[in-house]
């Protein structure tokens, strides 16, 4: 498949990729030639996608949260459902990462070097995950996974104030509270090298929520909306699903949500579908 000199074109191609291997040499190709300044950006195009968004492989079949199914990580048949899961997770933030770059038109440069690299992250994540999960005798596509992080990108397509609002900052975010607890249960059962890798994913992640937090709030500023109450309202509107807590105030500050948001959080109890 020929790839285009210019950004947001060549995100869209990536995005259509099925494999996954060829999708994160891609991204991670992608993202060489942009910081080389070998390919051009026109952020006022607009384009119409030649085949199925996002592009992935034929497994894992994908089916309802409740079905995926979870087993003890005490066992290596558990460790490897987890580590699956998480590796879907990271498959899907590629395909959003490239969305956000191909799908809005009319930004800032800044934006689509943020996404892009946003891209280039969430493929080296998979790529250890998968690796990983070779190790505990799987590759990716054994087990069932579900689709409810493409859902909300799908729901916002058509509008980059929702998107930033409802994907980044809130289904992304949910990663900073569970990995933690994720990480200690791993290095308990003796997995420690699953446990490293999440804690490169927490590094990365605050960053990628910053982005969605940093573009989400120049927006409302733009539009001249009140960022707390919009995002009651777009929340509302997307049926985006309600976080319980305990929640990782720490990584929540880092990634730049407010004190005032902060506040609101304190006390719950976490929920996490991996």
């Amino acid at each position: 498949m020929s790839v285009p000199a210019e950004l947001r074109a060549s995100a869209l191609i990536h995005l259509l990729e099925t494999d996954p291997r060829s999708k994160c040499d891609g991204v991670a190709a992608l993202a060489q030639a942009w910081a080389s300044g070998a390919l051009a950006l026109d952020a006022a195009a607009v384009f119409e996608p030649e085949g199925a968004i996002p592009g992935r492989p034929a497994q894992p079949e994908l089916v309802p949260p409740r079905l995926v199914g979870r087993r003890s990580m005490v066992t290596p048949e558990g460790r490897a459902m987890l580590v699956h899961a998480l590796a879907h997770i990271e498959f899907n933030a590629i395909n959003l990462a490239l969305d956000a770059v191909w799908r809005f038109p009319g930004m800032p440069a800044d934006y689509y070097a943020d996404w892009l690299r946003v891209a280039k992250e969430e493929a080296y994540h998979f790529s250890l995950l998968n690796a990983h999960l070779g190790t505990l005798g799987h590759a990716y596509g054994d087990f069932a996974g579900h689709d409810s992080l493409w859902e909300m990108v799908e729901k916002t397509r058509g509008d980059i104030l929702a998107r930033m609002a409802l994907v980044p900052r809130t289904l992304e975010a949910r990663g900073l509270d569970a990995i933690p607890p994720l990480r200690a249960k791993l290095a308990q059962a003796g997995d420690i090298a699953a446990a490293d890798i999440l804690d490169i994913i927490l590094r990365d992640e605050v960053g990628h929520v910053e982005i969605g937090n940093r573009w989400y709030l120049g927006l409302c500023a733009e539009r001249e909306l009140e960022p707390v109450s919009t995002y009651e309202q777009l929340a509302v509107h997307y049926k985006a699903p309600v976080l319980k807590g305990p929640f990782n105030l720490d990584a929540r500050r880092r990634a730049g949500f407010t004190e005032a948001e902060l506040a609101r959080y304190r006390g719950d109890s976490v929920s996490f579908d991996a």
